[in-house]
């Protein structure tokens, strides 16, 4: 948050939210470009993705897929991943329970989300890493209802304390009363969660007809690295999309693991997943809403596990935002996520040019703020310190206004040879327009030492305990909550009932 906002009291949420205005920077030259996409053609052609039910199998091939029913191995040829394409929407629309909180996805300006799900949490006044819970995740979106950085809202914890097939739906609950921001729900990957969570964003919307006309829920699925699908999740998908839901696909292969070692490989497959994600949506939900998601990285060579937050990452981001508007599709790109374990110099460095590529990529949704640890672990500090990056690299997205009032040739004669600027109207007009940090230091090394050399993390932290003690999200409207908590015990019932 830069200084420009209050520092006291949040006494509502935020009645605005400010995105990125986008560049496109393309990593990838033309000719890469659609030798990449050729050969993701091959792929969903020759190879295909494994769809794990023989009934979904039997659909897609009535549709135009080629498909091995035995193998449930599914099939695209080019034209039917063309023509498949051709129906999506090219923009979207993310609505916020506060319509002034409302996301047009449209290309020119890119928005930041809270993100992961991580199974951890560092606990806000002990430090310590422990599992997360329900209470968790209203806190951190409690956070970023206050946060005018943060556009909506992903799960960034686990709500790993209630009851696993109905755990989407308190991680809903959770949210929806703790902030007026979007919600895209990333949990619910079986058809009975997708229609629970649809119920619940129905209540919110107000009914079937308001939800699709401002869905307050958006959603999405990931592939199964290598080039695998199950069929819950795709049968989650299409109820999401028959209720208007955006439903998107997001692929996270690991380099030299669940991928091919060489950047060009690992593109083409983390391509290919997702296009088969979205080309069967569109064969079974014509029309359906949905988006690109990218969230590749390379395993560390020492450990085996996912690396996060080195160059390849950042490659990953630009080229996978560039793929997107290849295909005219709204682009979700895994940002942040740094492999640190703590809110510190690595958190900063990796987060800081993870959160520039995702800019000059032109990402539509940047997902990853208060991650550790490659993204299994979070904490409402380094949520801050992200949003003060996201705050800097905006600032620096506003670029250099050349009107007659900013080049200011009148202001310079006035002021001459010699002279200084610090009374003149000009100044004193514009002087706030620079850009002024909230947690970064650059106060007087006297005044540092006086008050205890305090490091950007124990300023973030400070601020996050007042966030949670003094701001209140706009609550529900009367009786929305009672009708939420009835969706969840109907659904615990019939979780029950089939075990």
């Amino acid at each position: 948050m830069t200084a420009r906002q209050p520092a006291g009291p949040v006494a509502a949420p935020a009645r605005r939210v400010l995105g990125l205005p986008l560049r496109h920077l393309d990593v990838l030259s033309e000719p890469t470009l659609e030798r990449i996409h050729r050969a993701t053609l091959q792929v969903l052609e020759r190879t295909g993705v494994e769809v794990r039910s023989e009934a979904l199998v039997r659909r897609l091939a009535a549709l135009g897929a080629r498909t091995d029913e035995h193998a449930r191995r599914v099939r695209f040829p080019p034209e039917v991943v063309e023509d498949a394409l051709a129906l999506a929407p090219r923009t979207l629309r993310l609505a916020g329970r506060d319509p002034a909180c409302d996301l047009e996805l449209d290309g020119t300006t890119g928005y930041l989300t809270v993100d992961g799900n991580a199974a951890e949490i560092l606990d806000l006044a002990s430090g310590e890493r422990r599992p997360s819970t329900k209470a968790d995740l209203a806190e951190i979106t409690r956070i970023a209802d206050a946060l005018p950085e943060i556009g909506f809202c992903w799960q960034p914890v686990a709500a790993r304390d209630t009851p696993l097939p109905v755990q989407p739906l308190h991680e809903l609950h959770a949210q929806y009363t703790n902030t007026g921001k979007h919600v895209q729900l990333m949990t619910a990957a079986l058809p009975e969660q997708a229609r629970g969570a649809v119920e619940i964003a129905q209540v919110v919307a107000g009914g079937e007809a308001e939800l699709r006309a401002r869905p307050v829920l958006s959603s999405f699925q990931t592939s199964l690295s290598p080039l695998t699908y199950d069929g819950p999740a795709l049968e989650a998908a299409e109820v999401y999309a028959r209720a208007g839901v955006p439903a998107g696909f997001v692929a996270m292969p690991i380099s030299c693991a669940t991928a091919p070692a060489t950047r060009a490989a690992a593109l083409v497959q983390s391509n290919a997943e997702i296009l088969a994600g979205v080309v069967a949506l569109e064969l079974l939900v014509p029309g359906a809403p949905t988006f690109y998601g990218a969230c590749g990285t390379v395993m560390d060579l020492r450990t085996g596990a996912a690396a996060c937050g080195g160059p390849e990452d950042l490659l990953f981001q630009m080229a996978g935002a560039q793929l997107a508007r290849r295909y005219g599709l709204p682009s979700s790109i895994g940002t942040f996520a740094t492999g640190a374990k703590a809110p510190d110099w690595q958190a900063g460095l990796e987060n800081g040019l993870s959160a520039l590529a995702s800019w000059l990529g032109g990402a539509d949704m940047l997902c990853g703020a208060g991650l550790l640890y490659g993204a299994r672990v979070y904490s409402a500090v380094e949520l801050l310190l992200d949003v003060e990056i996201f705050s800097l690299v905006r600032s620096l997205a506003d670029g250099v206004p050349d009107a007659d009032e900013d080049l200011a040739v009148e202001v310079i004669a006035e002021v001459g040879p010699g002279g200084h600027y610090l009374a003149q109207p000009h100044t004193l007009q514009h002087m706030r327009e620079q850009w002024q940090p909230r947690f970064f230091g650059r106060e007087p090394w006297e005044d540092w030492e006086a008050a205890g050399r305090p490091q950007p993390h124990e300023r973030a932290a400070a601020r996050a305990r007042e966030i949670l003690a003094e701001h209140r999200p706009e609550p529900l409207p009367p009786g929305v909550e009672e009708a939420i908590l009835q969706v969840i015990v109907e659904y615990e019932r019939r979780t029950e009932g089939a075990r």
